[in-house]
């Protein structure tokens, strides 16, 4: 993949985003882009997803195949470990646009956490909501995150939106870090290890359907079990609001039961110096031609117009906000 920052030598990308912003002009004096249009312009434009296996992925390569469909910019979408090392990513120019949890973009822009300081990244618009999914094998003897300790437990891939939630789910139920046999593995190899027994259990959050668990319930059927983590719900709020009660639905992986879980939204980043134009016209592929992203995945049904601004503490990009305050007239 030809990142952004390959493309400085011949130009930076944000020239040619500012250069297309101002029909061709050879300066730009406005940081934000051209504030009146929502013409994306031309350009290379590169999307951080996540796990192969996970519907970040999915989503961003529909994504960045709508860009480049309807647009004069070229996209491209790349596997990467997800939220945190996306958001990381994205500030360094590596990428232009970023999928994250809420709770890791909002540490984000707080300089909090995983971030020393505060990160210049901005919200293209809430989309759809990624569900914690906590399995064990049945065998395990694990029945609540408290019957982690001494377990072998998959905490998601390093820098991963994950495995911020897997510490933070630990410590709500009165465990350290140092209690869990935590392993720091992509899904593909957390399912791999669920099923020849050298993983106890996992935690992922992820969109519905996430194509490994289907996998690993095909696989295993009743040798593994969801886990009701709720009753950890009001110390994650204690953490972060952001977490919301959910449910995943029994039909999702053939269930015999909806299994009452923790929900966080996702957001779309951008950096606060995307051109306002750019921002603008991509706000408005995501939330106008939603259609395009469900024929790649279900999850993007709830990718949701009026829900778009609601990303608070992470602001919304000024071309966004455009975006949105004309597609709800």
């Amino acid at each position: 993949m030809r990142h952004t920052r390959t493309l400085l030598a011949a130009g930076a990308l944000t020239a040619s985003f500012a250069l297309a912003a101002c029909g061709g002009q050879q300066e730009n004096d406005q940081a934000g882009g051209d504030t009146d249009s929502c013409d994306a312009g031309s350009g290379r434009i590169a999307i951080a997803t996540g796990n192969s296996t996970g519907v970040y992925y999915v989503v961003g390569g529909g994504l960045a195949k709508l860009i480049s469909d309807e647009t004069d910019l070229k996209a491209t979408a790349a596997e990467t470990g997800a939220s945190v090392q996306n958001v990381q990513q994205l500030v360094a120019g590596d990428y232009d646009l970023a999928f994250s949890l809420a709770d890791t973009a909002a540490d984000a822009v707080e300089g909090t956490e995983s971030f020393t300081e505060k990160q210049e990244v901005s919200s293209i618009g809430r989309i759809y909501p990624n569900y914690t999914q906590v399995v064990v094998r049945a065998d395990s003897g694990i029945t609540s995150i408290a019957d982690f300790k001494g377990k072998r437990i998959s905490t998601g891939s390093p820098k991963s939106g994950t495995e911020v939630i897997a510490q933070r789910l630990i410590e709500a139920a009165g465990l350290s870090q140092d209690d869990v046999s935590a392993q720091r593995l992509d899904l593909t190899k957390t399912v791999d290890g669920m099923k020849d027994g050298s993983i106890d259990g996992l935690v992922w959050s992820g969109g519905l359907p996430t194509p490994a668990i289907t996998d690993l319930f095909t696989s295993m059927g009743d040798k593994v079990t969801f886990l009701d983590i709720t009753p950890e719900l009001p110390a994650l709020q204690e953490i972060n609001p952001v977490y919301e009660e959910g449910s995943i639905p029994a039909a999702t992986y053939e269930l015999d039961a909806d299994v009452p879980t923790v929900v966080v939204p996702n957001v779309l980043l951008a950096r606060n110096d995307m051109p306002d134009n750019v921002a603008c016209a991509l706000t408005t592929l995501v939330f106008e031609d939603t259609d395009a992203l469900v024929s790649v995945h279900p999850a993007a049904k709830d990718i949701r117009l009026e829900d778009a601004e609601d990303s608070d503490p992470i602001p919304l990009h000024p071309g966004s906000q455009r975006a949105i305050d004309d597609l709800k007239e």
